[in-house]
């Protein structure tokens, strides 16, 4: 174990280490027993049980359960994926990707606008965060679908003015609930920077609008990304709401598709395979953008050991030309080489000469001077 390692905790010792390997040893046995538990009850092994566990017979697969063949072939038909997979997976990415874009920009709107020194654009922005972050999402999608009713009641419009699809619904609710977090989520993150980049960027003479564009947003972005990245995750699959209005999301499809052929847990499965692959696809991103904006600011340069400093040929005087190097950590980059030159011989040879006329005229003026 490292010496940074050892000052974060104590290392364990024997009978912690012996503890520890207990306790995995134990862990690893309820998951065992857990999937064996999953696949006997989907298997239909459990209900009326003749034979043993240990009977072969109980883990051969019951053409009744859930793990029959026939209940998994519907998937692996052309007509299942290009009729009810595919469809529903287009839907609920463009529901998901529109909503995630609307409730980005909605959250910076109002979580600076929450910042603002103007009260009459700070307290409005506080309520309609708080307004929307305390309502249901279902209940706002609801609302999205009875406003032509809504029109109807209040301003007598007629109900075939407009209408308003499933889609508008869903991203509507979606972008009024998750972007009022991510107002919050931005708001915390532009708090969170420190207080003298303002003011640093205040004494250069940039206005507070300046220094929010460019010195506190793109810092409480980076900040945040994790926070943000959690949140459009919980926006993918609250999509799936989108199920109560008919809205035909993946969800609704596979819904119908085990309707059909009567295989739910399949269904259900593939469906869940299907989310976790999209939300992992996104924790992947912010693992990424996490790293990239970690390697801003390290030098490009590698370090540069005093061996390898190159001296430059003999100059005019037998000069050398040497690196000026500087000890220091690692990523130290060397600097351009200096030459000194030797001063010009002319130089010497006139100062004996100049000192010589100052001598004679001293001796003269002396002499002058005692004569008078």
């Amino acid at each position: 174990m490292s010496a940074q390692n050892s000052v974060l905790f104590d290392a364990p010792g024997p009978k912690a280490r012996a503890r520890n390997t207990v306790y995995t040893v134990l862990t690893l046995v309820l998951f065992v027993i857990g999937l064996a538990v999953l696949y006997l009850g989907f298997n239909d092994s459990l209900r009326e049980r003749e034979t043993s566990l240990f009977d072969p017979a109980t883990w051969a697969v019951n053409p009744e359960g859930e793990w029959a063949a026939d209940k998994w072939e519907p998937f692996l038909r052309p007509a299942t994926w290009t009729d009810y997979v595919i469809p529903g997976l287009q839907n609920t990415l463009t529901a998901a990707l529109t909503a995630s874009v609307l409730a980005i920009v909605f959250g910076l709107v109002f979580g600076i606008g929450r910042l603002s020194e103007r009260w009459w654009i700070r307290i409005p922005s506080g309520a309609v965060v708080e307004f929307f972050r305390g309502i249901p999402l279902l209940m706002l999608i609801f609302f999205t679908m009875a406003l032509p009713i809504v029109a109807y009641q209040l301003f007598d419009i007629p109900t075939g003015t407009f209408q308003v699809t499933a889609l508008v619904a869903v991203v509507t609710g979606l972008t009024l609930y998750n972007g009022s977090v991510l107002a919050e989520v931005f708001r915390a993150g532009i708090l969170s920077v420190p207080k003298g980049q303002s003011e640093a960027a205040q004494a250069i003479g940039m206005t507070r609008g300046q220094s929010m564009r460019m010195i506190l947003v793109p810092q409480a972005i980076t900040a945040m990304m994790p926070a943000i990245v959690a949140q459009l995750v919980v926006l993918l699959k609250d999509s799936a709401l989108g199920y109560i209005i008919a809205f035909p999301e993946m969800l609704r499809s596979f819904t119908l598709l085990a309707t059909r052929e009567s295989n739910v847990i399949p269904a259900a499965i593939i469906c869940a395979i299907i989310y976790i692959a999209i939300n992992l696809s996104l924790s992947r991103v912010a693992i990424w953008l996490e790293r990239r904006n970690a390697r801003r600011g390290r030098p490009s340069a590698k370090p540069v050991d005093a061996e390898d400093v190159p001296v430059a040929p003999l100059g005019a005087g037998g000069a050398t030309a040497k690196a000026d190097t500087t000890a220091g950590p690692a990523g130290t980059v060397a600097v351009e080489p200096t030459v000194q030159e030797p001063l010009p011989d002319t130089l010497g040879e006139h100062r004996p000469a100049e000192s010589d006329d100052r001598e004679d005229g001293d001796d003269t003026d002396g002499g002058k001077n005692r004569k008078g």
